[in-house]
């Protein structure tokens, strides 16, 4: 399952602990657009990871404190810590390599 964040506090409940998979992205965003089925096949075959994800439009300070300049952009985070980062699309493939 999916979970939209709607503000930092929120962030920061959801990046708290385990693994998290965090997907900034827009609305208006073509290749955001290609990556949500992506993801959902992902949160799909991948239950112990979390995925949320935050609209820059709407969180853009959370987007602004993790340096966010093109979307979408993915970040990786293990126990309240970014382990990695990637920008742009990736095929579910690539997304599963990039958590492992």
């Amino acid at each position: 399952m999916i979970k939209h964040i709607n503000n930092k506090s929120d962030f920061v409940d959801a990046t708290a602990s385990g693994t998290v998979l965090v997907d900034f992205y827009a609305n208006w965003c073509g290749p955001c657009k290609m990556l949500a089925p992506v993801l959902e096949q992902f949160a799909n075959d991948m239950p112990d990871v979390q995925v949320i994800k935050v609209d820059v439009d709407v969180v853009s300070d959370v987007a602004k404190e993790f340096g966010v300049v093109s979307i979408p952009t993915l970040i990786l985070c293990k126990e309240g810590e970014i382990v990695d980062k990637q920008v742009g699309f990736m095929n579910i493939n690539q997304l599963k390599a990039f958590v492992k």
